[in-house]
């Protein structure tokens, strides 16, 4: 029966002379057309060999190639609707960008314009020159330099201030920043010489003293964003850092992981160290992120005293390293919401998804359980209190109070039903907990309640 059946697949030309290919060559490229076609042949071959198909016309193989076509025709990287109530979700693009960001980047990509022109002078300028200056007055730093992430901001501090120099770090902050990059790889990448220092729940001024060398390059301080240690431990404060620094000649460097620009205790939130903090401590040199609780795009951002900023500047990696027109808008936009703290709340998404109050979240999650009223009957939906997560690697302790929908079906179960709307044409990321869906109203936006209503009246009655 099998071999009868691939006796009468068509060949490739014969599916090209379709009215329905024919269509789709008129609105698509040439080459994805005949792949679509090529795919559709090769997947009914499987299923033949396989025995998932006793029959089949060539009406069939052209739905499968216009189901593929489609596929194939979808960006690769596409919007998704975050149920998951994780605010800064890594696998789903961090941050994201407020609006006054989106716009500044459009105008800047839609249009040539200054990157590296210096309009007053009408000569070549520096494309760091736009955004130095709001850097500077915010966070109260002599000096500022901006590259492509985090990772690469430590690393080229250390390639500059520490290259075949020992670098003093205490064991409790060799942490792993995520997708398995660690600080000593990145440590060993910059040439920077690694010297661990006390042990992992408690190290002291000592240690760090008693380990200081006519090699030693840096003392190094990494802030342990996306872990916290409890019970018996000791730490050395930045302060104290700062004056062996300066007793020895030494320049201190602060990572501090994510970007804080405000004090959130002051919304109810877990104390986290703030950028200002760090400067006004007296730290040489502080690296922080710009796409996670900062709230813009993905970029390292290097702040401190001017004569080691300007070394790293002309460090040759800074070229390697440098973010583009793109970049720098969305992050100039993004900085210049902070000048006011309300209206940074206010405006850039993360803030405002953080700090929501529960109250609010609530109302919401009742208009989209009225919203999801008219889905299939096998469906029920029920509000209840829950927590959400910062996410990103930051404030791995905090808990914030949200509401969700839960979702149940008669139909499916809880497993089926999140692949089915993680598949959906706009991917829908959700939750499950006690075989139920949970649909996080922290981090759905109300013109998505149609997006997700649609989703589950595609899944039928």
């Amino acid at each position: 029966m099998g071999k009868e059946l691939l006796r009468k697949l068509p060949k490739v030309d014969i599916l090209l002379q379709h009215s329905k290919v024919e269509e789709a060559f008129e609105n698509n490229s040439r080459v994805l057309v005949i792949e679509a076609v090529r795919e559709a042949l090769e997947d009914t071959r499987k299923n033949i060999l396989e025995g998932n198909i006793q029959e089949f016309t060539i009406e069939d193989i052209i739905n499968t190639f216009n189901d593929i076509l489609d596929k194939n025709n979808k960006p690769k990287l596409r919007k998704v609707i975050n149920a998951a109530g994780i605010v800064i979700h890594t696998n789903l693009g961090r941050s994201l960008l407020c609006d006054k960001a989106v716009n500044q980047v459009e105008d800047i990509i839609k249009n040539y314009n200054n990157l590296e022109y210096d309009i007053d002078k009408g000569a070549r300028g520096s494309r760091y020159s736009h955004i130095e200056d709001i850097i500077k007055e915010i966070t109260g730093a002599e000096a500022a330099l901006v590259v492509n992430n985090n990772a690469a901001a430590v690393m080229l501090v250390l390639n500059t201030l520490c290259e075949e120099k020992e670098a003093i770090v205490s064991r409790g902050q060799l942490v792993e920043i995520g997708g398995s990059f660690r600080v000593p790889e990145v440590m060993k990448f910059s040439k920077a010489k690694l010297v661990e220092v006390g042990t992992t729940n408690r190290t002291h001024l000592y240690d760090y003293e008693n380990n200081i060398t006519e090699n030693t390059g840096v003392l190094l301080k990494v802030h342990t964003s996306n872990f916290k240690i409890l019970g018996f431990t000791e730490d050395v404060s930045a302060e104290e850092l700062t004056k062996l620094g300066e007793k020895y000649d030494v320049p201190v460097v602060e990572d501090i992981g994510s970007g804080v620009l405000i004090n959130l205790q002051s919304y109810g939130l877990s104390y986290e160290p703030t950028v200002q903090e760090s400067v006004k401590k007296g730290i040489d040199v502080i690296t922080f992120s710009g796409d996670k609780m900062l709230g813009g795009p993905q970029a390292g951002i290097i702040i401190g005293k001017k004569k080691y900023i300007d070394k790293i500047k002309k460090n040759q990696l800074t070229r390697a390293l440098r973010v583009d027109k793109m970049t720098l808008a969305a992050l100039e936009a993004t900085l210049k919401c902070y000048l006011d703290e309300e209206t940074a709340i206010k405006e850039i998404p993360t803030l405002n998804m953080m700090l929501t109050p529960p109250e609010e979240i609530k109302k919401k999650a009742q208009l989209l359980k009225r919203k999801l009223s008219t889905a299939p009957k096998h469906f029920s939906f029920h509000i209840e209190e829950d927590y959400s997560m910062v996410g990103g690697g930051s404030m791995p302790e905090e808990k914030l109070k949200t509401y969700v929908v839960k979702v149940k079906s008669s139909k499916f179960s809880a497993k089926e039903l999140e692949g089915e709307l993680r598949n959906y044409e706009t991917p829908i990321i959700s939750r499950i907990s006690n075989d139920e869906i949970y649909l996080d109203l922290r981090t759905i936006f109300k013109e998505d309640f149609e997006i997700i209503l649609n989703a589950l009246k595609a899944l039928g009655e």
